[in-house]
C-alpha cells in the first residue's frame, strides 16, 4: 500500500513537471487591482502585448478594484498556483500590511516574484483655476488655507494617496483629502473643479498636463522628464527632499512551478526592451524596468526594503484603513 502511495506521488510530481514544461497551453490573466484606464492598468497593457507574443497565448487584462488594490491582490494570492493568474500591481504591496490591520495575505510569503516592469514618477497638479502658480506658492496657500483645500486621491493605499500622505509630512500640513474610487473619478473631478489638487503618476497626467486640463507644480524625479521639460522637479521646485517613484511588479501566486516562473520572466525580458514600450513609456514620463530590475530577486529586494521603508510612515501618519 505504501508503495501504491508513493508511486501515486511520484506520478503526480511527473504529470505536474510535464505540465510546466509544456506551459502555458491557455489564455493567462493578469489581475490589475486597480479600475480600467488608471495607471496600473496602463502599464500592464502596455507590457501585455508583448509579453503575449513571447508567451504564444492571449493575455487577458482583469480590472478587480477596491480596497487599496488589497481584493485584486487577495484573489491573485488566492489562485492556482499555475502560471495562468497574475497580479501586476504597485507601490502598494509594500504599504497594504501597514495601512490594513486584517490583510488577508502576505505580500511576501503569498506570491513568487516574476520582476520589476517600471517606475513611474509622480507630479504634483491642480484645477487649471487653482491660484497658486508655482510649488512654493502651493505650499504657502495650502498653509494658510489648509481648512478649506481639497486634497484628492484614489483611495487608501494609491500611490495618490501615497504622495499626499508624504507631501503633507514634507510640508507639516493636515488637509482635506476627498477619497474617490480610482484614479479616473479623482481626474474627472480635479478637471471640473470640484477639487483643488492632487498627486499622481505621469502615466495618469502627462495627457492632462499637455491639453492645459490641469496646472502642474512639479514632478517628484530626481530629475526632469523628456516628456515634460518645462516643469521642474520637487527639488528645483523647492521640496529638495521630497523624490517619490510609484514602482511596479509582476507577480505570481506562491508554489508557482518554477519552469512557468522562468519562462513568464523571459516573457517579461522581452517586453521591457521592446523599443516599442520603451517609446510608448516615454511618452508617459517613465522607462520600462532594466534587464536587471526585471528579475524575481530586483523585485523581492524592493518588496522588503519598502515594506520596511513606509511602514514607521504610515504609523506616524496614523493611516490606517478601517
Amino acid at each position: 500500500m505504501r508503495f501504491a502511495t508513493l508511486t501515486a506521488a511520484a506520478l503526480a510530481l511527473s504529470s505536474a513537471a510535464a505540465v510546466a514544461q509544456d506551459y502555458p497551453t491557455g489564455p493567462i490573466t493578469i489581475v490589475v487591482p486597480f479600475s480600467a484606464g488608471g495607471p496600473t492598468d496602463t502599464v500592464t497593457r502596455l507590457v501585455a502585448e508583448p509579453m503575449s507574443k513571447t508567451l504564444g497565448q492571449q493575455i487577458v487584462v482583469q480590472n478587480v478594484g477596491g480596497a487599496g488594490g488589497t481584493l485584486g491582490a487577495t484573489q491573485v494570492a488566492k489562485a492556482a498556483p499555475d502560471g495562468y493568474t497574475l497580479l501586476l500591481h504597485h507601490i502598494g504591496m509594500s504599504t497594504a500590511p501597514s495601512l490594513y490591520p486584517d490583510l488577508a495575505f502576505d505580500p511576501a510569503a503569498d506570491f513568487a516574484p516574476i520582476g520589476l516592469v517600471t517606475s513611474v514618477p509622480m507630479t504634483i497638479i491642480a484645477r487649471k483655476d487653482f491660484p497658486p502658480n508655482t510649488l512654493e506658492e502651493l505650499i504657502a496657500y495650502v498653509k494658510e488655507n489648509a481648512d478649506t483645500v481639497t486634497y484628492a486621491n484614489a483611495g487608501i493605499g494609491a500611490a495618490s494617496h501615497l504622495c499626499g500622505m508624504l507631501f503633507m509630512s514634507a510640508i507639516d500640513v493636515e488637509l482635506v483629502t476627498v477619497p474617490y474610487q480610482g484614479t479616473g473619478p479623482a481626474m474627472t473631478d480635479l478637471i471640473g473643479g470640484q477639487v483643488d489638487f492632487m498627486c499622481d503618476q505621469t502615466t495618469n497626467t502627462t495627457g492632462q498636463i499637455h491639453g492645459g486640463e490641469v496646472k502642474a507644480y512639479a514632478v517628484t524625479s530626481p530629475e526632469r522628464l523628456d516628456s515634460l521639460p518645462d516643469l521642474p522637479t520637487t527639488a528645483e521646485a523647492g521640496l529638495p527632499d521630497f523624490t517619490l517613484g510609484i514602482w511596479h511588479g509582476l507577480y505570481a501566486p506562491a508554489g508557482t512551478p518554477q519552469e512557468a516562473l522562468d519562462k513568464l520572466n523571459a516573457a517579461l525580458k522581452t517586453a521591457v526592451a521592446d523599443p516599442n514600450v520603451a517609446t510608448r513609456f516615454a511618452k508617459l514620463g517613465t522607462a520600462p524596468a532594466t534587464a536587471e530590475e526585471a528579475t524575481p530577486e530586483a523585485l523581492a529586494t524592493t518588496l522588503t526594503e519598502q515594506i520596511a521603508l513606509w511602514k514607521p510612515l504610515i504609523e506616524a501618519a496614523g493611516a490606517k484603513a478601517q
